[in-house]
């Protein structure tokens, strides 16, 4: 038996495993296993809270396909919640390694546990051989692209993983599932793809509806959030502080002209807490 943690930010939930005092040799068989809403415990895939030899923490996360991702907001957010509220730290400004490089945390302390967390995500790349996208040209910004019978213009940002935004109209309305499994599968993304489908509500705030790679439709993903906020300013359609409201609540992004680094916050919320059977 081990013991985790569910938890969640803007909706966005996974099983957290405290790797001081567990050890797991399989994380990718795992994440499968309890991913699966029906027969396990049900969640977006499974954090690892790890020791670092060059941050205070290092995360590790799979996705319910048990594939491994090189970054996650949300989850983010919910370690530095984790890592405060249970001792393993007294400080409030922590680093964390991820495979998307040290990301810095700032934890905002209310009676004593953590409710919202902002996280220096850095830089956004925009170079599309680095995204990575197959496509001759230094920047993917607006780019029509026919994903047979479905033509978008497509705005392309990494965050340490590669996400495909879209603006357009009645969100609501589009066939998720359909649409973003053969965009996040489509032949110009060597890695796949996460995609974001944006409604622009006014320059200060943005709907969105998030197909997660490996994962599928989610409520939330922070990296996608700030994705969306970089590709709004790149349009023109976004100012660089903004609210990105997804189905799973809302997150605060800035995308800062001074360092260039984009920051977001969010609340980080425990679930519950139980053991499941290896």
């Amino acid at each position: 038996m081990i013991k985790f943690t569910k938890m969640q930010g803007a909706g966005n939930d996974y099983i957290y495993i405290n790797c001081f005092k567990e050890k797991i040799e399989h994380p990718d068989e795992l994440s499968i296993k309890v991913s699966d809403r029906h027969k396990g415990i049900g969640s977006d895939g499974l954090v690892l809270i790890m020791p670092s030899d060059m941050a205070d923490f290092r995360m590790r996360m799979f996705n319910p396909d048990g594939s491994e991702s090189q970054m996650c907001g949300n989850a983010s957010r919910c370690v530095g919640k984790y890592v405060y509220d249970n001792r393993l730290t007294d400080k409030t400004l922590l680093s964390l390694e991820t495979n998307a490089g040290i990301k810095y945390l700032q934890l905002f302390v209310d009676g004593g546990k953590v409710d919202r967390v902002c996280v220096d995500m850095g830089e956004p790349v925009l170079d599309a051989a680095s995204i990575p996208v197959n496509l001759a040209k230094k920047q993917i910004i607006n780019y029509m692209m026919d994903f047979n019978p479905e033509q978008y213009a497509v705005t392309c940002v990494s965050m340490g993983n590669p996400h495909t935004v879209i603006f357009t109209e009645n969100i609501n309305r589009l066939s998720l599932v359909k649409i973003g499994k053969k965009i996040e599968h489509f032949m110009l993304f060597p890695e796949r793809t996460n995609v974001e489908f944006v409604e622009v509500d006014s320059m200060n705030k943005a709907n969105v509806r998030v197909w997660e790679r490996g994962t599928g439709e989610t409520q939330a993903c922070g990296t996608g959030a700030c994705a969306v906020l970089v590709a709004g300013v790149l349009n023109k359609k976004l100012d660089r502080n903004a609210t990105i409201s997804l189905p799973g609540g809302d997150l605060d992004i800035e995308w800062n002209e001074i360092d260039n680094h984009v920051y977001m916050t969010g609340d980080a919320i425990t679930v519950y807490e139980g053991e499941v059977d290896l």
